[in-house]
């Protein structure tokens, strides 16, 4: 799904009348939105009446993200519902789930850390066979999204700090520990798009003052919960990229940067000696 920022907002897009697809889109385009003609067709499919088309459309160019607007947001080609408040998915993490599935194709029990909506829990569930699936978060507002999401795989969602939310039982039996933790830097939080900026919780932004604090936490902790063999993966920029490497040698970790040219999505990889 397009992500892109209305320039500014608009009382209402249209007068009492129906809108046209044209208008939809040329509503959209004057408020900035790159993809005005797909958001127009994301919009129209969505809507059960005109009425509702236009609500949908003056909510979007006020500023309200498209995934906020429709309720949902696509990734690896699941519909994975999110809230206001929730953190929404990124199409470059789906490369952390190809990551994954590469490194532990046959992976048994699965741990969606920083889950936010719960995206790449159930992901990871859709691809692989049947497998345990955990996923925890500190944000009450996001365990509550990633509970309808895993719903369907079986997963069990858990409220608190990182580990500090896992069941005990889970130490050394982790094969996949997936964990989109927050790596903006404090002082750059200011400058990230008013999409994520005014919408997304600033826990599942801010990484601290070089964008790596939550990252060295969970390297550091990571070992006592994966199975031997079982792999760590976080997301990273390219700029913290050899910092992130560093904090799981330190760990214990066998580490691997992957990286997308595509996607510009970076990826370690850190697996279990």
């Amino acid at each position: 799904m397009p992500r892109s920022s209305p320039a500014s907002p608009s009382p209402s897009a249209f007068s009492s009348s129906a809108p046209s697809r044209d208008s939809v889109v040329a509503a959209l385009r004057a408020a900035g939105c790159v993809f005005a003609e797909d958001e127009a067709e994301l919009m129209s499919t969505a809507a059960r009446t005109s009425q509702e088309l236009m609500s949908l459309v003056d909510r979007r160019v006020t500023g309200l993200p498209l995934e906020l607007v429709l309720g949902w947001a696509e990734f690896r080609g699941l519909r994975i519902a999110v809230a206001p408040g929730v953190f929404v998915p990124r199409r470059r993490t789906e490369f952390l789930v190809a990551e994954a599935l590469a490194q532990a194709p046959d992976a048994a029990v699965v741990v969606d850390l920083c889950c936010g909506s719960g995206a790449v829990g159930a992901a990871l569930a859709a691809a692989l066979d049947r497998p345990e699936v955990h996923a925890a978060d500190v944000d009450p507002a996001a365990v509550r999204c990633a509970l309808g999401n895993l719903a369907d795989a079986g997963g069990q969602v858990h409220t608190g700090d990182l580990f500090d939310a896992l069941p005990d039982a889970l130490r050394g039996r982790v094969d996949i520990l997936a964990a989109n933790v927050p790596y903006v830097p404090t002082g750059e939080v200011a400058l990230l798009p008013a999409e994520a900026r005014d919408h997304e919780p600033l826990v599942a932004l801010d990484g601290g003052a070089d964008g790596l604090d939550v990252l060295r936490r969970v390297a550091a902790e990571a070992p006592r919960w994966l199975a031997p063999g079982g792999c760590l993966l976080v997301e990273t920029s390219e700029r913290q990229a050899p910092a992130a490497v560093d904090a799981f040698a330190r760990a214990g970790l066998t580490p691997r940067l992957a990286v997308s040219e595509e996607l510009y999505a970076h990826v370690v990889t850190g697996v279990a000696r």
